[in-house]
């Protein structure tokens, strides 16, 4: 059967279902669905943070577990996350009903991206934080000039709209780019199904390590999106990496590159950090272009902000508005987060799905806590960290802690024993370097054992790209629990 968009009512409305709805990006399309007037539901095997919250806050409800019953009265159309698979219940009954269904790319495109400007954040590392920043870009351009006032779809709740997605009928719509495969019928890249007016391209790295077979293989994909940008259109390249250079290399249209480098376009110099605040400058093809104020930490913050200002500024936006919209950006969910302040202890959440962003993580930290001890607490989640391919890269990371606590494998039974982690490795590669560590197997025995370590003026930052059961809250309460009458956040 090929995947179908089923057929809308006489009112043009449908009710859609949605399997997986709790993955950031089909939570955000399930809003942008409901904001076109069609009736959604959804289904999950365990509704988390941030986005089951924000699909409650719209009234979406969330059927758990999946059930062949939550496809009664069949839908006109289902939408498939990339996480199922079949044998999943509710894809054996949409096949066997013949149910209409799509992919979430597939239906971001058909209803959303066409006959708009695509604009397309993609790269290893800070999508998300780079399109919160694009948009809000566009947000505030268009205090001016209303045309600019962005549609999106993000990975993340960005905190200055308070949301993932927004529709508005103007040409611009700002899209984070995953190149994550679509869905168990379609295993390319999500991003294949947005054809970019323009595209920001952040990093290329080996990632994906359950769909990606090599580092040639994920540079493959990237080489793809490239190829789909038209002539007309502008590529914003990070010029640090070899990788990110052969991937835009055969580019057709115009390709500007940015980072800390003489030869780049975008030319980031005098990078200060002061607090928690960052303060740089920026030449544009050798001349002084512009001064920037942004209350986030961290180089890699900087370089993400810095493309956002050379994509807008490619698109015709001013510098002036470029500079009030990072001066005024706030961050992301679950981006360097700050959960909980507790007796001089800070609690900080940050998305960690490979060993370079935990690094770049870390430094940020460093940066604006200089003289804290530094805790990282990780949860190996996401397919690449479950697997030993990054091994080393995980260690050299993980070495900018001063202390070290390692969750055990998520789900460790699903990866074959040759390919997967294994984390008391890391706590003695750690524990040889000197870096103290120690393994732990789960959120309760980490809270357990964590908790009376804590001292005031630490920093702990907790690290997972899932819910890690519920250690955003245990491991708060249990700190109030030692600390009776501490002041929190």
């Amino acid at each position: 059967m090929e995947p179908s968009t089923g057929h809308p009512t006489s009112n043009g409305a449908r009710h859609i279902h949605l399997i997986g709805i709790c993955g950031t990006a089909m939570a955000s399309l399930a809003g942008l669905l409901q904001l076109e007037g069609h009736r959604i539901t959804g289904s999950d095997k365990a509704a988390y943070p941030p986005m089951s919250d924000l699909l409650r806050s719209l009234g979406i409800p969330i059927l758990e577990p999946y059930a062949e019953s939550n496809l009664s009265p069949a839908p006109d159309l289902v939408v498939v996350g990339n996480a199922l698979s079949r044998g999943n219940p509710e894809i054996e009954h949409v096949l066997d009903e013949r149910i209409p269904f799509t992919s979430m790319a597939a239906l971001l495109r058909e209803e959303f991206l066409a006959g708009r400007s695509p604009l397309v954040v993609a790269g290893t590392h800070g999508k998300t934080t780079t399109t919160s920043m694009l948009a809000w870009i566009y947000q505030t351009a268009a205090r001016e000039n209303s045309e600019l006032e962005p549609s999106f779809l993000i990975g993340g709740v960005a905190e200055n709209f308070g949301s993932s997605f927004q529709l508005r009928p103007t040409q611009p719509f700002i899209v984070e780019g995953d190149e994550y495969d679509t869905a168990f019928f379609d295993k390319g890249p999500k991003f294949l199904h947005y054809f970019p007016d323009a595209l920001i391209l952040t990093h290329v790295e080996f990632d994906h390590a359950d769909i990606y077979v090599d580092l040639e293989a994920v540079k493959t994909a990237f080489k793809r999106l490239v190829n789909l940008v038209p002539r007309r259109g502008l590529i914003v390249a990070y010029e640090g990496s070899e990788n990110v250079t052969e991937c835009v290399s055969r580019a057709f249209c115009r390709v500007e590159r940015y980072g800390f480098s003489d030869a780049a376009d975008w030319r980031i110099r005098n990078l200060r950090h002061v607090g928690g605040q960052s303060q740089w400058e920026v030449d544009h093809d050798g001349v002084a272009w512009g001064e920037f104020t942004m209350n986030l930490a961290g180089e890699h913050n900087v370089l993400n902000a810095t493309a956002a200002a050379a994509l807008a500024a490619g698109q015709g936006i001013s510098k002036e508005s470029i500079a009030a919209a990072l001066a005024s950006f706030k961050s992301v969910k679950r981006r360097l987060e700050v959960r909980d302040q507790i007796d001089g202890i800070t609690l900080i959440e940050d998305f960690a799905h490979h060993p370079t962003a935990i690094r770049e993580t870390l430094r940020a930290l460093r940066s604006v806590y200089p003289q804290a001890r530094l805790w990282a607490v990780l949860e190996p989640r996401s397919n690449t960290l479950r697997r030993k391919v990054l091994a080393d890269e995980l260690i050299a990371s993980l070495r900018l802690a001063d202390r070290v606590v390692l969750a055990g494998v998520y789900q460790q039974e699903r990866i074959p024993e040759p390919e997967r982690l294994h984390p008391e490795e890391i706590v003695r590669a750690l524990n040889d370097a000197g870096t103290p560590a120690e393994l732990r197997p789960n959120a309760d025995s980490i809270v357990a054992a964590l908790a009376p370590q804590l001292a005031s003026g630490d920093v702990v930052a907790i690290l997972s790209n899932g819910g890690f059961d519920g250690i955003y809250l245990k491991l708060p309460a249990r700190l109030r629990e030692l600390h009776p009458g501490a002041a929190g956040a």
